[in-house]
């Protein structure tokens, strides 16, 4: 299944979300046989880079503009547990950015097999100077991370 499929064969909260896709392997299962839940946190930093270098602001960007963004607050909803092999459909999108601080991104993993959202989640990120790691006013680049319409149902 590629990207453009899964846009259209899963109900995401968002209309077109930028999509990665992960398979779970036995190196991200616990002692209970599930995919551990630090490494949904790991996957969501992925698509996250991942969405960022699709608009330009690749970690190169960042240091040439001397700004960047650094994870302030995490929030994730664990819906159901996931198991080695299942291939899953990482989603994020900018839900909120006040241009000046900080903005929001969400998430939604979905699992391939049965179409179940498994996870859905949220990070404050916080634009910072890239050489002294204090907060900073956000670079008009960072305009990029314009917000996600609302979905219409």
């Amino acid at each position: 299944m590629t990207p453009d499929d899964a846009v259209r064969a899963f109900d995401w909260d968002v209309e077109r979300p930028h999509l990665d896709a992960v398979t779970v392997g036995a190196e991200h299962l616990d002692r209970f046989g599930h995919t551990n839940n630090v490494v949904y946190l790991a996957w969501l930093e992925r698509v996250a880079w991942s969405h960022s270098v699709s608009l330009g602001l690749d970690f190169e960007a960042y240091e040439r503009i001397g700004a960047g963004c650094v994870a302030r607050r995490h929030e994730l909803d664990y819906l159901a547990p996931t198991f080695g092999g299942d291939r899953l459909w990482l989603a994020t999108w900018v839900h909120e950015n006040d241009f000046r601080l900080s903005m929001w991104r969400r998430y939604q993993i979905v699992r391939e097999g049965d179409g179940k959202t498994v996870l859905r989640g949220a990070t404050q990120w916080v634009c910072v100077d890239m050489a002294s790691g204090r907060p900073r006013r956000m670079p008009a680049e960072f305009r990029a991370y314009e917000p996600w319409p609302e979905k219409r149902r």
